[in-house]
């Protein structure tokens, strides 16, 4: 199975005049999908978000999948909360 490296991958890039008259490319922000979650999974002992992406996601840097499926732009964000949901595989 092949998993996306990047939430960023296919998003593509712009670019845009800075008031300088210098040009810089931007990377285009994905746009949120509806958040599908297969079930939730109880943090415990502040488990890193690797370790539950390996384990449910099967690869340790897809936690990116985690926090779009949660809503949920930085991965710190998800710290604080004891349930995370978690992303059918593959998504």
């Amino acid at each position: 199975m092949i998993f996306p490296q990047s939430r960023y991958q296919n998003t593509g890039t712009y670019t845009l005049a800075r008031p300088d008259g210098t040009s810089v490319t931007v990377l285009r922000l994905p746009q949120p999908g509806p958040a599908v979650v297969q079930g939730y999974y109880r943090r415990r002992d502040e488990r890193r978000l690797d370790l539950a992406a390996n384990f449910f996601l099967h690869n340790a840097t897809a936690f990116w999948q985690l926090c779009d499926a949660n809503d949920s732009v930085v991965p710190d964000a998800l710290a604080a909360r004891d349930l995370i949901g978690i992303p059918p595989t593959g998504q």
